[in-house]
């Protein structure tokens, strides 16, 4: 049965009216918590239990004989070790305080800007999610374009035929469709071992198919930039999906943006797609924002580093890939 815990008064409760990863009042004092699958969330009290018995028994001081263990948790997919990185359940992130310093940015601009603090809300899974996918783009690019295709075309199942694949990478393909049905990513799955087929039924909620079609890519940025920004002096207010409004009235949607402490915004434009039409645009919005070309950044998944660099020379924006981007946020940090 889901279950949820009140972040704020620390009751727990079983929930059977409401969906896994939506949110409903806590029974004790009301304050809106989100709801997750028992067996989810018995997996991640599990791991931190290991997480915090390996810590203490790192700080124990040496004593003969054998020292004892903490228990193993084998992660649940070969990209785990990216995912551990993640800044998960970062509080205060979606609050109106933390949007505070970029509104007042805008706001010194004359430019209007809208920012919802849910787009940030670590709480969920999409921030999990899409690090695992983004560890390992390459492996999982084609589960992706075939999700996105699926959607598009208003299929409502996809088959991953894994046989002539290297056992390590079928066995990542599976894993990590297993993990994202846990997370409610998908409606079904099963595997059929003999043929080595993972079957997927389709999630219909809106929010799953905007985070196939391209939100994935927005949480990966965001929580790239959270990960380089975690010892940065003063802070950083961020946002996702942020609406911008000029003076004469001009709508944009800026992706992620950051402003750290004591320095000009951060603006990464998420292209998990064509984007070279659009290049003259962001050149143009780069100008009214009145950032310098190393602030405002194109990520693409699929850029090479050469792409990205030769690009780079090209345009007064800055392009990179999944694994430039982190290096590229980190200099404009600690600059």
């Amino acid at each position: 049965m889901p279950i949820y815990r009140c972040n704020q008064c620390g009751f727990v409760s079983e929930d059977a009216q409401t969906p896994v990863n939506a949110q409903t009042a806590c029974g004790r004092c009301g304050t809106p918590s989100r709801v997750y699958g028992t067996v989810f969330f018995v997996e991640e009290l599990v791991k931190r239990l290991a997480a915090a018995t390996r810590e203490l028994h790192a700080l124990r001081p040496a004593a003969p004989g054998p020292a004892p263990q903490a228990p193993e948790v084998q992660p649940a997919t070969a990209a785990a070790p990216a995912a551990r990185q993640a800044l998960a359940n970062v509080p205060g992130l979606a609050t109106a305080e933390q949007h505070a310093p970029l509104k007042a940015w805008f706001a010194a601009r004359q430019i209007e800007v809208q920012l919802d603090p849910a787009h940030v809300d670590t709480s969920g899974f999409f921030d999990d999610a899409a690090l695992l996918l983004g560890s390992n783009q390459a492996l999982f690019a084609e589960l992706i374009e075939r999700v996105r295709f699926a959607y598009r075309k208003s299929h409502s199942w996809i088959n991953l035929e894994l046989a002539t694949l290297a056992q390590k990478d079928a066995q990542a393909i599976n894993q990590l469709c297993r993990r994202l049905y846990e997370h409610t990513f998908f409606a079904r799955y099963h595997y059929q071992k003999p043929e080595k087929i993972v079957r997927l039924t389709l999630q219909p909620a809106t929010a799953i198919r905007q985070f196939f079609e391209g939100g994935w890519l927005e949480w990966y940025a965001l929580m790239t930039l959270l990960g380089q920004a975690s010892g940065h002096a003063g802070g950083v207010s961020c946002a996702r999906s942020a609406k911008v409004v000029f003076p004469n009235e001009d709508l944009h949607e800026l992706d992620v943006i950051a402003l750290p402490a004591g320095q000009e915004p951060i603006c990464i434009e998420c292209k998990s797609g064509e984007f070279r039409r659009d290049i003259d645009k962001y050149l143009r919005l780069k100008k009214r924002l009145g950032l310098e070309r190393g602030r405002f950044v194109i990520c693409s998944a699929e850029l090479t580093d050469e792409q990205a660099a030769g690009l780079s020379a090209m345009y007064e924006l800055s392009f990179v890939n999944l694994q430039t981007l982190g290096p590229h946020v980190q200099k404009l940090m600690s600059s």
